[in-house]
């Protein structure tokens, strides 16, 4: 024989006879292995069966499916309402501003089927788009809720996810109101479970964004009217697209930070919601088994949060409202120095020093900040001047350059505080002023 076989012959000639070792040619080589891998990629029946949902996503998607049909306490019934009229009062106050204006525009552009109105506008566009335009509009000025126990903004993607859906399933105001609830019970449980603030400064992931797109698909799924089953896959669809990072701190035009707390997870929202009622199927519990949520997330805390007192505690009875048009981690201190001017009144020439104590972590958010609404040093000086901060001055970025401002801004001495970190989510503002003994 010739060829490779004549060498394969050629080589067992050459042993000597007393071997009895066995010759492996490389093509059996190749075949064992190949036998040995395909062994390996194809496991056996019992090791591929999908494994049962596990009682945390049972609860969560039954709670979710019954949403539309389940009568809510008259508290949150109320407080809902308010949540969804300062949405959408946020959206249009936001509208006259850069990053608003920017989503109206972007929307106008890539409108598509025209279903979803794009508020503080004349444009009627998709689901996503509107989403997505109108999640931006309720965080362009500041004026949005907060949620403090999950490190959160509800309000400015799960209101616009809302809509979305609502106009484009026609659902009528109370299944409307049940799927903002929903979307305030099921977001903030997500990121109260990862850890809140502490999450995300050792993360760097943005809570805000994570707890907004899965608000955003339930409620958007409660407009969708989809089943338990159908709710698993679309909690599988919403923790795919869950993202976001902590690096919008470093925003300096609002613009990108109104996408990542409201118009990235509006958008996402829907988007999963609008997969799974057009019959997409996915991961049955993407909370549990292999690759799951929590082992991609690593939670501060235990999984079973998510489904606490599901039904009897309703987080939107839990949101703020904010009294001023800035950061949540301002509130405090503006409240603080309006009473001190109330009890006081004393002029800014007449202020030696303003020593505001915030919890650490917060204290970095506002910082300093290049945005006048988010700027701690410059909101506190425009209140010595004005003796007041209204919407217009909390968005008058050309102030941050006033002389008279600027001035203010030198005495006011930020201290990141350890015992109020502590404390959170409870705020507190300026534990301590320094000031002329004249006044």
């Amino acid at each position: 024989m010739t060829g490779k076989n004549s060498m394969q012959d050629d080589q067992h000639d050459e042993m000597p006879p007393e071997t009895n070792a066995i010759v492996l040619t490389r093509r059996e080589m190749l075949q064992c292995a190949g036998a040995v891998l395909a062994s390996a990629a194809f496991p056996t029946r019992a090791e591929s069966v999908t494994p049962p949902t596990s009682e945390i996503m049972t609860t969560l998607s039954t709670y979710m499916s019954e949403a539309a049909s389940r009568k809510l306490p008259q508290e949150a019934v109320e407080k809902t309402k308010h949540v969804i009229l300062d949405t959408v009062a946020a959206m249009v106050s936001g509208s006259d501003l850069p990053p608003g204006r920017f989503a109206i525009q972007f929307a106008r552009v890539y409108k598509g089927e025209k279903v979803a109105t794009v508020v503080g506008s004349n444009v009627v566009c998709g689901p996503i788009e509107a989403a997505l335009a109108n999640g931006m509009l309720a965080h362009s000025d500041e004026t949005d809720d907060t949620h403090s126990f999950s490190q959160s903004h509800p309000g400015c993607s799960v209101v616009p996810a809302a809509l979305a859906t609502g106009e484009q399933f026609g659902t009528d105001g109370m299944r409307f109101l049940r799927a903002v609830a929903l979307g305030y019970d099921i977001g903030p449980r997500v990121t109260i479970t990862l850890g809140r603030l502490p999450y995300m400064v050792a993360s760097h992931r943005s809570t805000h964004a994570i707890s907004g797109i899965f608000g955003s698909a339930a409620a958007a799924g409660c407009s969708a009217n989809l089943n338990a089953q159908q709710m698993r896959w679309l909690l599988s669809f919403t923790a795919q697209q869950a993202s976001g990072l902590a690096s919008w701190q470093r925003d300096t035009d609002h613009i990108e930070k109104a996408f990542d707390f409201g118009g990235m997870p509006a958008r996402g929202g829907v988007t999963a919601a609008l997969l799974v009622q057009a019959g997409a199927t996915g991961v049955d519990d993407v909370l549990s088994g292999a690759d799951n949520f929590f082992q991609a997330f690593g939670p501060m805390n235990k999984p079973e949060l998510l489904v606490e007192k599901l039904g009897e505690r309703y987080e939107v009875t839990r949101t703020s409202f904010k009294k001023w048009t800035v950061g949540a981690p301002i509130q405090a201190v503006l409240d603080a120095l309006e009473n001190l001017l109330k009890r006081n009144r004393f002029e800014p020439e007449q202020v030696q020093q303003v020593i505001v104590r915030v919890a650490t972590n917060e204290a970095g958010i506002v910082n300093n900040r290049e945005i006048p609404d988010i700027s701690l040093q410059h909101l506190v000086a425009v209140m010595l001047v004005d003796k007041t901060v209204s919407f217009r001055s909390a968005h008058e970025t050309a102030r941050m350059k006033d002389p008279a401002i600027l001035r203010q801004h030198a005495k006011v001495q930020l201290i990141p505080d350890e015992e109020l970190e502590r404390r959170l989510p409870r705020r507190e503002g300026i534990r301590k002023s320094s000031r002329n003994p004249a006044i």
